[in-house]
């Protein structure tokens, strides 16, 4: 009776242990679930598995753990790690730990049975390679099928280098078959500029007697492309222990080699978005006081004077230089920046008009649902997705031009279309983009949406795209795919959960200034901001005091909290922060009245202090009638 394979489902979130369940189940495999780590290591002692699926992120205990008490106390069970959290270091740290693999959600439940096939093969190898070294002597019919088998490449060089013997593993990872490798030497299946290193190696084990070990080598594929792999040989003995060969193993490494090529990939981009925010920050603190002198100037010159159209072009262009930092603080951060009720068909409309003026030889079309749902996101985001889509097409069709199609419908999304995505069914707004390019085969659509993928040539691209658009549509939960075929164009299906809320018109900004008689402390590290802040509040008509960081502010504040009406406040300061500075203050008075300053944006450390109380935010640069506005704001609360 063949030996049916018991799996321990390991994940906290129950619909995901009853899918896996029921999956498993239906192809023959006993299960068990956990939805916690103590609760997995109690099933642990009690049974014996074959294959753990498990989550890295528990609500009691990280997954890592887990597996160093598998390792210690069950090491015949297999582990696959299955998760939404996984980083690319958290993927490399369980490989290391000795995974078989991993696998990050949302993924397709073929792929996952393959992977399951996999593990518990491999787990079967292992039992048969230990009979092998030295537990059984096993008959050559065993011996053979262990080798063909085999999921590294095995294989035997004659003493010229010539291949003699290599099992079916070779032709499912490099594609040749048996005759296309029979009779040939090892090194035309190298690169040139390797060449020389592989022969070396050679000549030390057939000449020197050596064995090779851990020697990383690459080999080409059928269709021209690389794998990389741990390469080990040995002397191959006849019957009289002459050396009449190599016999060796090839292990492919190449998905752990990109992992941790990723991994330096991610750290850079990290360490780079880093730098853009700090870069951000301080350009903000730049064109504040730009936009504060040219304010300054602009109060006491009519129209009609020479130098009133210049002030006014540098104030547009303080705000074109805000624009850029934008997108350099949003690309720090990442996440949404701005979010809002967006009607899809006009910022469709927008961004297909800007790309068809640059992009005349594309010929762009639109469809739109007259009614189409607004949705809630951030426009910015959402128009770099599609110009992500819109220049993925044109380079697609680039030789001669095409077709571009965008549409936009209303649809309802049933629970087993969101459920593969972790998300909730319901009404969702769908923008396809459809090209009439060159198309994808099946293995690129794969791998589409992973970073630092591309299929360009070197330099024309960064492979980021379309993992942005995935990244930017995921954080909005929603869903993005891709149907294409070679030949055939592509099309990209973004799906937005729908929003109840009305599109709300922008409201045209006061030209007015309000003006006060309150006392206002101004609290900022910069004295450039101080000195043009100072006298633009006095403009305003309102009393200053000035604090030059967050430490003189609260001193300054405890001696005089009864005459100050409101506090401006800097949130990234050297000494004390501006979170700790309004806790500081609001201890002294619990009705302090404070508006949060900063070059950064409202998210990450701003949205915190706004949720314990801050009465109000503004982003600099700003200029005297929006900081005016948010004054009176303030105070008239």
């Amino acid at each position: 009776m063949a030996h049916t394979h018991n799996i321990l489902i390991v994940d906290d979130e129950p619909r995901m242990c009853d899918s896996l369940k029921i999956l498993l189940g239906s192809n023959g495999y006993e299960t068990q679930t956990g939805h916690s780590g103590q609760e997995a290591l109690h099933l642990l002692a009690r049974n014996n598995f074959d294959l753990v699926l498990l989550d890295i992120v528990m609500p009691d205990m990280n997954g890592l753990q887990i597996m160093d008490r598998i390792n210690s106390q069950h090491p015949e069970t297999s582990v696959i790690v299955v998760t939404g959290h996984a980083s690319v270091d958290s993927a490399i740290e369980s490989l290391r730990k000795g995974a078989y693999d991993y696998l990050k959600k949302p993924f397709e439940f073929e792929e996952l049975l393959r992977r399951v096939k996999n593990a518990l093969d491999q787990k079967r190898l292992k039992k048969q390679y230990e009979i092998i070294n030295g537990k059984l002597q096993l008959s050559e019919r065993r011996y053979q099928y262990l080798v063909d088998n085999s999921p590294d490449i095995i294989y035997t060089l004659d003493s010229d280098g010539i291949f003699t013997y290599v099992n079916p593993a070779w032709e499912k990872i490099l594609g040749h078959k048996g005759h296309e490798i029979m009779g040939k030497r090892f090194v035309d299946f190298a690169r040139k500029e390797d060449v020389t290193h592989l022969l070396g190696l050679f000549k030390r084990v057939k000449d020197g007697g050596e064995t090779i070990t851990d020697a990383s080598c690459k080999l080409v594929c059928k269709d021209g492309s690389d794998k990389v792999f741990i390469m080990s040989g040995a002397p191959n003995l006849n019957s009289q222990d002459e050396v009449d060969g190599v016999v060796g193993v090839f292990k492919d490494i190449t998905t752990q080699r990109k992992l941790e090529s990723q991994l330096m990939h991610a750290q850079k981009m990290e360490a780079i978005g880093t730098l853009a925010g700090g870069i951000a920050h301080d350009f903000n603190n730049l064109l504040m006081g730009i936009q504060g002198r040219a304010s300054l100037m602009a109060l006491h010159v009519d129209s009609d004077h020479p130098h009133f159209d210049h002030l006014r072009g540098l104030e547009d262009m303080v705000q074109s230089g805000a624009g850029l930092t934008r997108q350099l603080l949003g690309f720090a951060r990442g996440g949404k920046y701005e979010v809002k009720s967006v009607d899809l068909n006009e910022l469709i409309r927008k961004s297909s008009h800007m790309f068809g003026r640059t992009k005349k030889e594309i010929r762009t079309h639109t469809s739109h649902e007259q009614d189409t749902l607004t949705v809630e996101a951030d426009p910015g985001q959402i128009e770099q997705v599609l110009l992500n889509l819109y220049v993925n097409a044109w380079q697609a069709m680039e030789e001669g031009g095409g077709d571009l199609s965008i549409k936009t419908e209303n649809i309802v999304l049933h629970d087993e279309d969101v459920r593969p995505f972790g998300l909730e069914p319901g009404k969702y707004a769908r923008i396809s983009v459809t090209d009439t390019g060159i198309g994808m085969d099946e293995a690129t659509q794969k791998r589409i949406f992973e970073p630092f993928f591309t299929t360009k040539k070197m330099g024309r691209g960064t492979g980021l795209g379309l993992a942005s658009a995935y990244g930017i549509i995921k954080n909005h939960g929603g869903i993005i795919n891709v149907n294409s075929e070679k030949g055939g164009g592509t099309t990209f299906d973004i799906y937005l959960p729908a929003s109840e809320r009305k599109v709300m018109k922008e409201k045209q900004s006061s030209t007015q200034i309000s003006r006060g008689i309150e006392t206002i402390l101004l609290v900022d590290d910069e004295n450039m901001i101080l000195e043009v802040g100072e006298e633009i509040l006095e403009e305003m008509g309102y009393r200053v005091l000035c604090a030059r960081g967050g430490k003189e502010a609260v001193e300054t504040y405890q001696e005089r909290n009864d005459g100050i009406d409101m506090v401006i406040l800097d949130m990234i300061m050297p000494d004390m922060g501006g979170g700790e500075t309004y806790d500081r203050m609001k201890q002294i008075n619990p009705q302090v009245k404070v508006l949060l300053s900063s070059g950064y944006s409202i998210d990450g450390e701003a949205s915190h202090i706004l949720e314990r109380g801050c009465d109000g935010f503004i982003q600099k640069p700003f200029a005297m009638q929006q900081l005016s506005s948010c004054i009176r704001k303030v105070l008239d609360t």
